[in-house]
């Protein structure tokens, strides 16, 4: 597979095509752009930085918007998908962002999964308060050919016309869960994206791509300071170079922050992406001539929370959702020694807890939570029902079903892929080899205290949406005896923390590498 560094350019301003060989006149655009917020309403401590400055926060970053627009009047706001997630969205379903970005003028939004964390006909209600266009030309109604929401949009400022187009990726969509979908075909991007460059034609200045799609990002907000766990941007690269007429393309779900924008050699398409969590604003400064792009000017910028005056229009709007927030979610429900953090690619404490609670709830041998299950670390000291929402904000349930210790070793297996990150486990103590090939990395794997038997049926507490085969794990569709309890996991989280006394650190060695310092991770 061919692979783009993101040095592919270097520099910020690149001519793009020999003015001599256009004609008309040019247009400067500013484009603005976002993905992956997930409900990331206030700033977040950026501990990977010196000093753990504030970095994020929807009135914040509405304030850096609204100093460029003051600055370049005109310019166009887009987002590529997964606003949802978090304590805000769970307790509104939603709303508070669509409201957010009311407030905030977006011009379009990409539909992404988590848009449907709540289901397709939360999502289609929600999106009907929306005053842009939310676009998804690749969701169908299943068995039909009538799409499910707008596929493409044609936004116009200041003589500039942008045609706007919005897909969703096929991985993506295998992290939605699948009951939440079940009425819902998904196409391929590439076809769709080629059909609406074609309709649109010359009828815009330029075509502009939301993509939510790749490889799952790592739910990190650390992930600018990992490189070993940041996702590439292939598929991406792939829609631009397969689809002749796209100028830019704002991609989404890989969490990949691209700091100076990519050129796709064969199509001369800019490719964007930010880190995620609204603590980056993407700036993206064109000069268009004849439907092409001249010359560019990209960056990545800093969301400097302690920086900016709050927006007062956005923090307005959220006030009535703050409110429900301190009301719902404001009451203390445990205490926890230190910060209980979570690994999108090895064993975590937020990983080992969540995976303790779970299996004592059910009284199984052992448990699986995956690792993008876990959006947020708990905090040491008190820790507040919002907390928890926050790192457990999925509707999912716990659901016990028993497996063979084949299919047990098959999960395991399929887990040390990375490719959805690391299983989170308890009652296993394994360890693995990472330079060993994908399926095959498993070294030794004990169930308490004793190797695991492949003949032997176990009894395995996991989440609702493993249950239904998410994230891939489609061995989990093969357990007998499924028993779901309707009880949210995170209620089961907040009820152990009621109960108990403070919460220490699980001490580690469930996933042991062989040789950690060799062990390559996974892209």
């Amino acid at each position: 597979m061919r692979r783009y560094s993101m040095a592919t350019v270097v520099g910020c301003t690149v001519l793009l095509a020999a003015a001599t060989a256009l004609s008309g006149q040019a247009k400067d655009v500013t484009i603005l752009y976002t993905n992956d917020f997930h409900s990331a309403i206030e700033p977040v401590p950026a501990y990977w930085l010196p000093g753990s400055p504030n970095l994020g926060g929807a009135a914040q970053l509405a304030t850096l918007v609204r100093s460029v627009r003051e600055r370049e009047p005109g310019a166009f706001l887009f987002d590529s998908g997964d606003m949802f997630t978090g304590t805000m969205s769970f307790l509104t379903r939603g709303r508070a962002l669509v409201e957010m970005m009311n407030a905030m003028a977006y011009d379009a939004l990409a539909i992404g999964n988590h848009e449907f964390d709540y289901g397709a006909a939360n999502c289609e209600r929600q999106m009907n308060f929306a005053s842009f266009p939310t676009l998804g030309a690749n969701i169908y109604y299943k068995g039909t050919r009538h799409r499910f929401s707008r596929p493409w949009a044609i936004v116009e400022r200041n003589g500039v016309r942008i045609g706007v187009i919005g897909v969703i990726g096929l991985d993506a969509r295998s992290v939605a869960l699948p009951a939440g979908i079940a009425d819902l075909d998904f196409t391929d991007p590439i076809e769709a994206v080629r059909e609406g460059v074609k309709e649109l034609g010359d009828s815009v200045d330029l075509v502009v791509v939301l993509a939510h799609q790749g490889m799952t990002g790592p739910e990190q907000t650390d992930a600018e300071a990992r490189p070993e766990v940041q996702r590439g941007v292939e598929e991406d690269v792939r829609l631009a170079e397969a689809v002749t007429g796209i100028a830019v393309l704002i991609g989404g779900h890989a969490h990949r922050g691209i700091e100076t924008p990519i050129v796709t050699p064969k199509t001369g398409t800019l490719v964007l992406q930010t880190y995620g969590y609204g603590t980056r604003l993407g700036y993206l400064k064109l000069r268009v001539r004849d439907g092409r792009v001249v010359t560019y000017d990209g960056t990545l910028m800093h969301v400097w929370s302690d920086q900016l005056t709050p927006d007062p229009v956005v923090t307005a709007r959220l006030e009535p959702f703050r409110a429900l927030l301190a009301r719902e979610a404001g009451d203390v429900v445990g205490h926890v020694e230190a910060r209980l953090w979570r690994d999108y690619v090895r064993e975590s404490p937020l990983g080992d807890f969540v995976a303790d609670v779970m299996r004592a709830h059910a009284g199984a041998d052992m448990a699986f939570e995956n690792a993008g299950g876990l959006r947020a670390d708990l905090p040491a000291g008190a820790v507040l029902r919002s907390h928890v929402l926050d790192a457990l904000p999925f509707e999912n349930s716990v659901v016990t079903l028993s497996l063979s210790g084949r299919q047990v070793r098959a999960l395991l297996e399929q887990s040390l892929s990375l490719e959805r990150g690391m299983m989170q486990v308890s009652g296993i103590a394994a360890t693995y080899d990472l330079t060993r090939p994908v399926g095959s990395r498993l070294v030794m794997a004990l169930v308490g205290g004793r190797p695991l038997d492949e003949e032997r049926t176990y009894t395995v507490a996991t989440n609702s949406f493993l249950a239904q085969g998410g994230d891939l794990y489609t061995t989990f569709l093969e357990g007998r005896d499924a028993k779901d309890n309707q009880i949210l996991l995170s209620r089961v989280v907040i009820e152990h923390l009621r109960s108990g006394p403070t919460v220490r650190i699980p001490p580690e060695g469930r996933l042991v590498p062989v040789a950690p310092a060799a062990q390559p991770v996974a892209r």
